[in-house]
C-alpha cells in the first residue's frame, strides 16, 4: 500500500489565533531533558479535542452491553441477530484500521478525524431510526469503521503535537477516555432507552467536529507534505507565539528530509531490515495486549463471576467498571515518570497474577474445595487483572505505536498494527465462551501464560522511549 508523498496545496485549514494564550518569552533550549514552553494551552486544547474521538470509541464499545434485552424485545431480534449486531462493530473497525494510515497520510490527521466523526454520526443515526436487524447492522458497522480510524489517528496526532516530556501522559489520555466513554455508556444505558443512548453517541462527534476548527494540524504531517509555512505556523501556535521554535523546527525538517529521500513504502517493505524491529515491537505489543484475554474477560465479566459461584455478577461488574477510570488515570501520571518499559512489565506481571488467581478459583471449584472462597478469589483475580491492565497494558502499546515508526512508514505500519489489534480483539471475544465451555480453569491459565510471555517480550525487545523526541527515537 503506497503512502502519498506529495499532496497538492489546497484545502488549507483556517488556523485561527489560539483560544488559550498565556505565553512568556522563552526559548526552546533544552534544560534537564525538558523543553521550556511559553504555553501548553494549545497543546492541551488540541489533545482534548482529539480525545473526544477516544470517548466516542468507548461509547461505541460500551453501547451493546446495557441495550441487549430491550433491543431484542422491541425489534424481535433473535440471539443470533443480536450477536451479529454486537460483533459487526469489530469487522467495521478492522476495515477502518486497515485504511486508517493511508487516510491519515492523505487528508491529514485532522481530516481523518473529521471523516471518522462524520461516519460515526451516520452510524448512530442509522441505529436510532432502525426498525430491523439489517439497518442496525449497517449503523453498527459504520460506527465500527469510524472508531477503527480513531484508534490509529488519535494517538498519532497527540504524539506529533506534544513536547516530549508530556507526550506519554497526554497520549495515555486516549486510553483513559476510551474506558470513560465505555463506563458512561454502561451507566446511561441503565436509565435511557436504547434509541436515546444511540443519540448520546453523536455528542462526542459534534464536539470533535467543532473543536477541530480551533486547533492546528500536526506540524510533522504538514512538514511531510511540503507545507512549510503552515508547518511553522502550526508549531508556533502549539508552543506559544513568543517561543523560539527554530531548533525544534530544524530538527523536524532535517528528519523529514532524510525520510523523504527514501522510496515510497509499501506493506511488504515493512519487513525490510531497517523497519523490522519497530514492526515486531508494535505488532508484538498488540498481540500480547489482546491475547492476554482483555476483551473476553471484559465482554463477559458478569457471566464469569456467576460461573465462579456468585449469585449475581452485578456487584463485581460495577466494581470492574468503576476501577478502570481511576487506575488508567494513575497510568497516565506514571507514563512520563516511571517510563514505558517498567510500566509495561509491572502491568503484565499484575495481569498474570490476576489470571492465575482466577484460574485457581475455578480449579478449586472443580475440585469442590473451599466453596465459600471461590467467588471471592475470582472477583479478586479479575479486579487485579483489570487494575493491572489499565495501568499499563491498556495504554502503553498505543503510545509506543505512535512513537516508534518513522513518519514515512507511519501510515502503513500504523494500519498494520491497528488491524492486528482489532483482529486479536475479535478472535478473543469470539472464542472466550467456547474456551470457558471447554475449561474455565484452562482458559485463565492460557491467558496467564500469554501475560507471563509479555514480561519476557518487553524485557528483551521493547526499548524505552521516555524523554526522547520522535526524531531521537528514530535515530
Amino acid at each position: 500500500m503506497a503512502i502519498e508523498q506529495d499532496i497538492e496545496n489546497g484545502g488549507v485549514d483556517n488556523l485561527k489565533e489560539p483560544l488559550v494564550s498565556k505565553e512568556k518569552i522563552v526559548s526552546n533550549e533544552k534544560d534537564d531533558g525538558r523543553i521550556k514552553r511559553g504555553s501548553i494551552g494549545m497543546v492541551l486544547l488540541s489533545t482534548f479535542v482529539a480525545v473526544c474521538g477516544s470517548f466516542e470509541f468507548g461509547s461505541c464499545v460500551g453501547y451493546s452491553a446495557p441495550t441487549q434485552s430491550a433491543m431484542r424485545k422491541d425489534l424481535n431480534l433473535s440471539l443470533a441477530e443480536y450477536s451479529m449486531f454486537g460483533s459487526i462493530l469489530t469487522i467495521g473497525a478492522m476495515l477502518g484500521a486497515f485504511t486508517s494510515g493511508r487516510v491519515a497520510d492523505f487528508i491529514g490527521r485532522k481530516g481523518a478525524m473529521r471523516m471518522s466523526a462524520s461516519v460515526c454520526i451516520a452510524g448512530w443515526i442509522t441505529v436510532y431510526i432502525s426498525r430491523g436487524a439489517l439497518s442496525l447492522d449497517m449503523g453498527r458497522f459504520f460506527t465500527g469503521y469510524g472508531i477503527g480510524v480513531f484508534s490509529y489517528v488519535v494517538p498519532v496526532y497527540i504524539a506529533e503535537i506534544t513536547p516530549k516530556d508530556l507526550r506519554g501522559g497526554l497520549t495515555t489520555l486516549n486510553q483513559l477516555m476510551i474506558v470513560t466513554g465505555s463506563s458512561v455508556a454502561f451507566l446511561l444505558g441503565t436509565v435511557l432507552s436504547w434509541r436515546s443512548l444511540a443519540a448520546t453517541g453523536i455528542l462526542p462527534c459534534i464536539v470533535l467536529l467543532l473543536g477541530l476548527f480551533f486547533v492546528p494540524e500536526s506540524p510533522r504531517w504538514l512538514a511531510k507534505v511540503g507545507r512549510g509555512k503552515e508547518f511553522k505556523f502550526a508549531l508556533q501556535k502549539l508552543r506559544g507565539q513568543n517561543t523560539d521554535v527554530s531548533c525544534e523546527a530544524a530538527e523536524i525538517q532535517d528528519n523529514i528530509e532524510v525520510l523523504q529521500s527514501l522510496r515510497v513504502t509499501r506493506l511488504f517493505d515493512l519487513f525490510q531490515k531497517q523497519y523490522i524491529r519497530p514492526v515486531i515491537i508494535g505488532v508484538g505489543l498488540m498481540i500480547f495486549q489482546q491475547f492476554g484475554g482483555i476483551n473476553g474477560i471484559g465482554f463477559y465479566v458478569s457471566e464469569t463471576f456467576v460461573s465462579a459461584g456468585m449469585t449475581s455478577g452485578k456487584v463485581g461488574t460495577v466494581a470492574y467498571a468503576c476501577m478502570q477510570v481511576p487506575i488508567t488515570l494513575v497510568g497516565a501520571i506514571l507514563m512520563d515518570k516511571s517510563g514505558r518499559r517498567p510500566l509495561l512489565m509491572v502491568s503484565a506481571t499484575g495481569t498474570f497474577v490476576g489470571c492465575f488467581l482466577t484460574g485457581c478459583s475455578f480449579s478449586l471449584k472443580d475440585l469442590h474445595l473451599f466453596p465459600k472462597w471461590n467467588p471471592i478469589m475470582a472477583v479478586a483475580g479479575v479486579l487485579i487483572y483489570i487494575a493491572s491492565f489499565s495501568v499499563g497494558m491498556g495504554a502503553v502499546p498505543w503510545v509506543m505505536m505512535s512513537e516508534i515508526f518513522p513518519i514515512n512508514v507511519k501510515g502503513v505500519a500504523g494500519s498494520l498494527v491497528v488491524l492486528v489489534n482489532w483482529l486479536g480483539a475479535w478472535i478473543v471475544s469470539y472464542t472466550f465462551n467456547f474456551l470457558m465451555s471447554w475449561s474455565s480453569t484452562g482458559t485463565f491459565f492460557f491467558y496467564s501464560g500469554f501475560c507471563a510471555a509479555t514480561v519476557l517480550f518487553v524485557a528483551k525487545v521493547v526499548p524505552e522511549t521516555k524523554g526522547k523526541t520522535l526524531e531521537e527515537i528514530q535515530a
